[in-house]
């Protein structure tokens, strides 16, 4: 005799959490999100649905293969996953799980998705990210971003988080990550970083006005 497991018929759609990379379609109009495992090549929209990743024929999940969506139940979980070096520059999503899903015990595998909000890490120079800039690869048709400020974008693609919710639709809320807390109190920068900061407003400066001078030239011409 084989044992089932108890049907859940829950009176609303659970809530789950899970990190994603954000991308960008090659043409600038569509945002979506790709997985860091598993399905990593199939990026997917705010509501979606899932498939078989190996291209069989049942439908997402199925008990005899790995397929659908993924996600764990505690946000905080989800949150240690960003701890790892591959996955530092990744956001952290939570979603509404939707139709059909498998219960485990640290999170559920189901067939379709509803995101809901997507928190994004600040910037690697520790400020707040106000933009999502080209992460430099990707997929085919699509471009990997990652968060960025406006100085450390340079002359990199980018788009602003307001933007990248905007384009991604359905209500989706973007918001972005403050800078860890530090346990000796407010950060205090000492002459050699000031000197630093200087330094690199001061090459940012350089930049504009040579690509203004260059502009103002061609203008001309």
């Amino acid at each position: 005799m084989r044992l089932r497991l108890p049907e859940e018929r829950p009176t609303e759609p659970p809530t789950g959490y899970k990190i994603a990379r954000p991308v960008l379609s090659h043409d600038g109009v569509r945002a979506a999100f790709t997985g860091v495992s598993l399905g990593a090549g199939l990026p997917y929209a705010v509501l979606d649905e899932a498939g078989c990743v190996y291209g069989r024929r049942h439908s997402a999940p199925n008990r005899r293969c790995d397929c659908g969506f993924h996600c764990v139940h505690d946000r905080a979980t989800a949150e240690g996953l960003l701890c790892t070096a591959e996955h530092r520059r990744a956001v952290l999503l939570e979603v509404t799980v939707l139709g059909v899903y498998i219960r485990f015990e640290r999170g559920f595998r189901y067939a379709r998705q509803r995101v809901r909000e997507a928190t994004v890490p600040p910037c690697d120079c520790g400020g707040a990210a106000t933009l999502l800039a080209d992460a430099g690869w990707g997929r085919p048709g699509w471009r990997a971003l990652e968060p960025a400020c406006g100085l450390c974008r340079g002359a990199r693609q980018a788009v602003s988080v307001v933007e990248f919710a905007r384009l991604a639709g359905e209500g989706l809320r973007v918001v972005t990550a403050g800078p860890p807390a530090s346990a000796g109190g407010p950060l205090t920068l000492g002459m050699p970083e000031l000197m630093a900061e200087a330094a690199l407003l001061q090459a940012r400066l350089d930049w504009f006005q040579a690509e203004l001078a260059r502009l103002t030239g061609d203008q001309r011409g």
